[in-house]
């Protein structure tokens, strides 16, 4: 129907004025039909005319804004598949450890930290990079007690799988020698081989998570502000929130984002994912995937089957090059997980699930041909998220399977710095394959996983592109054959995440009919040498501008 009015609307030609015209742009809009136009007229915050100036000049009434674009290049409002909505604005206001150098830097930030924080707080957050900062090896609860003791400390690696806490915070969840895994998580243990170590992984994190205490809808909304300043400021104009929290956490933060819609304060458009493990929550209702507005949806649901590379639980067929011990592990079962999907997807709830070893991405298809076959053929577009490591013979199975790849270019380029040295060179070289992907047919929607990393899409673009590592060791690109277009990057991370959505039809091109979302350029990807340079000029959101870069 809007598509109807929208052509409705062009046909009527400048009896019916547009709101706001951009004109004198070199506007890149992913709809094969017309791939570049000059010029975008916006009426009630959809598209009414993509074309040259001429044509789009001639909507403009007393009453029409003109915003000059200046010949920047615009393309559409990215749409990031994957983020933690709530968690990434909230690591904003806490202690920040990826790029600490080493164990001093490492230190010197959390004692800082420390005496800026109130003596109740328990200090959280965190995205270390042992790596970095400890050469490879694993921060202890004796590290962190160097620096902070007297409060309660619980720092998450940079992947979300794996943490550490401190002596306090251990005494306060009880954790002993004598505390056993839990199934899908690790504990990892001393010298001694009994004594806590510290570190926590997947599921055992559990133990000190569940005592960290819940936010407030002060804080709430506070992250949700500073998540959307972030996302304006790089372009981003959509996101499809994958944040674990529980469910009183999901129902403030699905409070907090109505209200500011309702405001008009909303300048990013947010699919907000449930834990699958918590479905019932949305089910009980009867709501199914995709349901809400232009600005708040509940899109679907969203599980785990392993951990991660970084971690060493990533579920691998084969044992880790690091640790023959281990080949990762299950954070849900594979039956437990058939049956979730199975409960999800006959509900009409959109499912997404985490994969990243190769045995838990073949085990996830595997089951996802189970459920549709058991369920019956609809429009479901089932989807793995990160897809990291595959084993080749599971390239095609996306396309046959009408599966998503819902992948992170900027993990490959992290990553790269060490994945050699947990599983090998010959199962690298079938990972994060971009092009292999696309070759095949699949379906790829690109995101930032923010903020494990840099939500800036730009920097995104640019490792699918080069694949270039961050240690500068790859010039060439990390396994170079798996590079992608800027074209075919720029769809991945626009169209490619609308479709993951079902939402194709409303946005990801600069089509007319759709919402007015887009953003413009300090330089033009397509032609240059540094695409991670790049910076979003202005930000436009329903063809308001949300973000202007002085």
């Amino acid at each position: 129907m809007l598509l109807s009015l929208a052509l409705f609307a062009l046909a009527a030609g400048p009896a019916v004025p547009a709101d706001v015209v951009f004109v004198g742009g070199k506007i890149w809009t992913v709809d094969a039909a017309s791939p570049q136009v000059e010029a975008l007229a916006v009426r009630q915050g959809r598209i009414a005319i993509a074309g040259t100036d001429a044509e789009v000049r001639a909507a403009v009434g007393p009453k029409t804004v003109v915003v000059d674009l200046r010949g920047r290049r615009v393309i559409p409002g990215v749409y990031d598949s994957h983020v933690h909505w709530l968690g990434g604005g909230m690591q904003l206001a806490r202690v920040e450890l990826k790029d600490a150098k080493d164990e001093a830097e490492f230190g010197k930030r959390l004692a800082e930290f420390d005496g800026k924080l109130p003596r109740d707080r328990w200090m959280l957050g965190g995205n270390w990079d042992h790596d970095r900062a400890f050469a490879g090896k694993l921060p202890t609860a004796a590290t962190i007690d160097t620096f902070v003791k007297n409060r309660p400390v619980f720092l998450q690696r940079y992947d979300g799988h794996m943490a550490v806490a401190n002596t306090a915070a251990l005494k306060l969840a009880n954790v002993t020698a004598d505390t056993k895994d839990p199934p899908g998580g690790v504990i990892e243990r001393l010298a001694d081989g009994k004594t806590p170590s510290g570190v926590l992984k997947d599921n055992a994190m559990d133990f000190v998570e569940k005592l960290v205490p819940e936010p407030g809808d002060d804080e709430i909304a506070e992250a949700v502000r500073a998540s959307m300043l972030a996302a304006a400021a790089v372009g981003v104009t959509s996101v499809q929130d994958m944040e674990g929290s529980s469910p009183a956490t999901r129902r403030k933060l699905m409070r907090v984002l109505q209200q500011l819609a309702r405001r008009g304060e909303l300048t990013c458009r947010v699919d907000v994912r449930w834990p699958i493990v918590w479905q019932k929550e949305l089910t009980d209702l009867g709501l199914e995937g995709n349901f809400g507005t232009d600005f708040v949806r509940v899109g679907g649901v969203k599980g785990f089957m392993d951990g991660s590379l970084g971690s060493s639980t990533a579920k691998m067929f084969e044992p880790y090059a690091i640790d023959a011990k281990t080949s990762g592990v299950y954070v849900t079962e594979p039956p437990r997980m058939r049956e979730l999907v199975a409960r999800a997807d006959q509900a009409g709830l959109s499912v997404a699930i985490h994969a990243i070893g190769d045995e838990a991405n073949a085990k996830l298809l595997d089951l996802f041909a189970d459920v549709a076959k058991a369920n019956g053929p609809r429009d479901r577009r089932f989807r793995v998220e990160h897809a990291q490591h595959l084993r080749p013979a599971d390239y095609g199975r996306f396309k046959e399977l009408s599966v998503v790849a819902s992948m992170q270019p900027y993990h490959v380029v992290d990553d790269g710095r060490w994945a050699v040295g947990r599983i090998g060179v010959k199962r690298c070289a079938s990972s994060y394959a971009f092009k292999s992907l696309a070759d095949a047919g699949a379906r790829l929607a690109f995101g930032s996983d923010w903020p494990v990393a840099p939500l800036d899409p730009f920097v995104g673009i640019d490792a699918a592109v080069t694949r270039r590592t961050l240690d500068g060791k790859n010039p060439g690109g990390w396994f170079p054959e798996q590079r992608i277009t800027v074209a075919q990057a720029v769809e991945a991370y626009t169209l490619g995440s609308a479709y993951a959505a079902h939402q194709e039809a409303d946005r990801g091109s600069l089509s007319v009919g759709k919402l007015a979302d887009f953003a413009a350029l300090s330089q033009d990807i397509f032609d240059a040498k540094e695409i991670g340079d790049t910076k979003a000029t202005m930000t436009v959101v329903g063809g308001r501008v949300v973000f202007e870069r002085k």
